[in-house]
């Protein structure tokens, strides 16, 4: 990776420190394995700088922060995030996770995303015993579904086009056209499924 380098800060006076910014770098530096050089090759940042922000003696900017955020792969929500902020924002029980069957029985979908999301993505755990055929209509214009199969073999027709997954293998296929999932193994087929509405920006039409 290119190095970028940034310029030299200096220690902020305005304000108390962040004890949570400081510990929450480093638990994620150490983590990667990154010295210090390492993080500051990669960000950009001084490193003293990102000694001083570890040690709680400096508030680093905001473009600091998204630097830092970007060599760690993370965001600048989850650095920024203070220890006292909740972490789990919900627990969906077993009883509570909406199940939907295919009509001849064989399949189960099992609704893992929130639903108030069902307009940007949905995701779905998708069981199959053999012969099961899981039929959908056309979803929003531009959707892609991205399959991958945990056990079994299926055949997925897409359109006028037809396509077979073993266990391990990841399909990723227009949901804006009429499609089916068939269980075409012996087994039981299982399945992570992920719906993108819009993903390919409307600008292609479920005309086929």
């Amino acid at each position: 990776m290119s190095t970028r380098r940034g310029r030299k800060e200096t220690p902020s006076t305005d304000g108390d420190p962040t004890p949570a910014l400081g510990k929450t770098i480093q638990r994620l530096r150490k983590a990667y394995n990154m010295s210090l050089g390492d993080l500051s090759e990669q960000s950009g940042v001084a490193k003293s700088i990102i000694s001083q922000i570890e040690r709680n003696e400096t508030n680093p900017t905001l473009s600091t922060v998204y630097r830092l955020s970007r060599a760690l792969d993370t965001t600048i929500d989850e650095v920024l995030r203070s220890e006292g902020q909740q972490v789990f924002l919900e627990h969906q029980l077993k009883s509570g996770v909406p199940i939907l069957e295919s009509q001849d029985g064989l399949c189960r979908l099992a609704i893992a995303g929130p639903l108030n999301l069902v307009d940007q993505v949905q995701w779905y755990d998708f069981r199959a015993k053999p012969r099961g055929v899981l039929e959908s209509d056309p979803h929003p214009p531009g959707t892609v579904e991205h399959l991958y199969l945990l056990a079994g073999e299926i055949e997925v027709t897409s359109g006028d086009e037809t396509a077979r997954a073993r266990a391990g293998e990841a399909l990723r296929f227009r949901g804006d056209l009429p499609h089916k999932i068939v269980n075409i193994g012996d087994g039981e087929a299982h399945a992570t499924m992920v719906l993108v509405l819009r993903q390919l920006g409307g600008r292609e039409t479920a005309s086929g």
